[in-house]
């Protein structure tokens, strides 16, 4: 699959955070959605379609893992590619990089994270899943 504009949809609670996260992707040239909730991302995917999820651990209505693994309920073909995704949280534990790992997180970032980390991961996700170059 060539990959031309990556589509990448950023879920998170905190408005202020959510709307920096996609300011500075799309500054960096990737196409980007937002969600302010697990429900309002599922609500999206079923209308939009993504390469890469970065979602928030902690939010209302559904976490970052319950979004996930709602989404595999869905069971939504993906043409073979499965969907990678980065979880992000200010409060990470064991527990959470665990059970983030075991539903195939690409990455697990600690907030506040740095541009190079997230620009980083997203990269590497793209790459790795479709063979994205910038």
């Amino acid at each position: 699959m060539r990959l031309e504009t990556p589509r990448l949809l950023v879920t998170d609670d905190d408005r202020d955070f959510r709307a920096t996260m996609v300011g500075l992707l799309r500054e960096r040239g990737f196409e980007t959605f937002e969600a302010a909730d697990g429900e309002e991302a599922l609500e999206l995917l079923a209308q939009q379609s993504v390469h890469l999820l970065l979602l928030d651990m902690h939010m209302p209505r559904l976490s970052g893992l319950e979004t996930i693994r709602r989404l595999r309920e869905l069971d939504r073909p993906t043409g073979g590619v499965v969907l990678p995704w980065i979880l992000l949280s200010a409060a990470l534990d064991e527990g959470i990089v665990t059970a983030a790992r075991a539903e195939s997180a690409f990455s697990v970032l600690p907030k506040p994270i740095r541009l190079p980390q997230l620009t980083g991961a997203v990269r590497d996700a793209l790459q790795q899943t479709y063979g994205w170059h910038e």
